[in-house]
């Protein structure tokens, strides 16, 4: 799970297909070559924990980690519900709330950082979960762009989750007692979404509980999507200029656990998610409802997911769920 990718079959995946992360003049990613499949096969019966989710918001604390996979440079910005008045921006090293929360991965796309995202994973953070976001050394805005690098990308991922989740133990840390292990989820755009993806198939990290794949593509992952049944969430708007929204339908179809799509029929490649307006607050509260049913075990938020998705007119709901 954790090996590096070559570069030959790096190119061999990547090199001819253009997938630019957020780049408006990119190309079109149509398809995606079939992997090496992985040996085991996918389950059936999600494990959803039973639960509630809070129903209160949080206040919000920010921090960052300076970690590092074999010479491999991975900041982490994490997002945390905090102690205090809610509302605002996220506080910088924030006293964290009382209470054990789900851990949730967020990858960035090509060109882009964590803090893009601030406002939707601030929103996550705010409705009770950790939200942990590494840069990565090649694909970040100030890296080298080697779009190549995305397939080394679920190992970065894996090792992050590691070093994060590690902090529930570790004596002094702002986080000790307040990880929940057993409830994890990835989610990621563009590029990320593709990091997303490659983390329940080829590089399938057994850990983690659900996805949301924003903007995302098989290419170069497969849709061999393997071990227990871990629910996704797919949002791509239909006008995406870089990911064909077929592309990342397609990848949707091969899931063979509960799913859903929201589709945005005005929808481009994922500009919405990076300010706030009608587009994000749909996408942020069905995210969010989705997370609350998939790691809080909440059947209310379940319930609501739909009614969330389809709100204003914004978005249509393929619900497998």
């Amino acid at each position: 799970m954790s090996r590096r990718v070559t570069p030959a079959l790096l190119a061999s995946a990547l090199l001819t297909a253009g997938l630019v992360g957020c780049s408006a003049d990119a190309r079109k990613v149509q398809s995606a070559p079939a992997p090496v499949e992985p040996s085991s096969i996918a389950s059936a019966t999600p494990r959803v924990p039973a639960g509630t989710a809070p129903q209160r918001a949080f206040a919000v604390g920010v921090r960052q980690l300076k970690l590092n996979r074999d010479g491999r440079a991975l900041p982490v910005t994490l997002w945390y519900p905090a102690a205090g008045e809610t509302g605002g921006a996220a506080r910088r090293s924030a006293a964290a709330a009382e209470g054990r929360f789900p851990v949730v991965m967020f990858s960035h796309g090509l060109g882009g950082r964590p803090d893009d995202y601030a406002t939707l994973l601030t929103r996550w953070a705010a409705a009770g979960f950790v939200v942990a976001a590494p840069a990565f050394p090649h694909t970040a805005r100030g890296g080298d762009g080697n779009i190549l690098d995305v397939l080394n990308q679920p190992a970065d991922v894996s090792y992050a989750l590691s070093q994060v989740l590690a902090l529930d133990d570790k004596a002094a840390d702002p986080l000790r007692g307040r990880l929940d292990a057993d409830r994890v989820a990835a989610a990621g755009h563009s590029a990320g979404g593709v990091t997303t993806i490659g983390l329940f198939t080829a590089s399938r990290d057994e850990r983690l509980d659900a996805g949301v794949v924003f903007a995302g593509t098989a290419l170069g992952v497969g849709t061999a999507f393997a071990g227990a049944a871990a629910p996704q969430l797919f949002v791509h708007g239909e006008l995406d200029e870089v990911v064909d929204y077929a592309a990342g339908r397609a990848a949707y179809d091969k899931v063979p656990w509960p799913k859903a799509m929201l589709s945005l029929p005005k929808g481009d490649h994922g500009r919405a998610l990076l300010n706030d307006g009608a587009a994000l607050r749909v996408v942020s509260d069905t995210s969010v409802e989705f997370l609350r049913w998939t790691l809080y075990g909440d059947p209310a938020a379940k319930g609501r997911i739909s009614t969330d998705a389809t709100r204003g007119d914004i978005a249509t709901f393929d619900d497998h769920l």
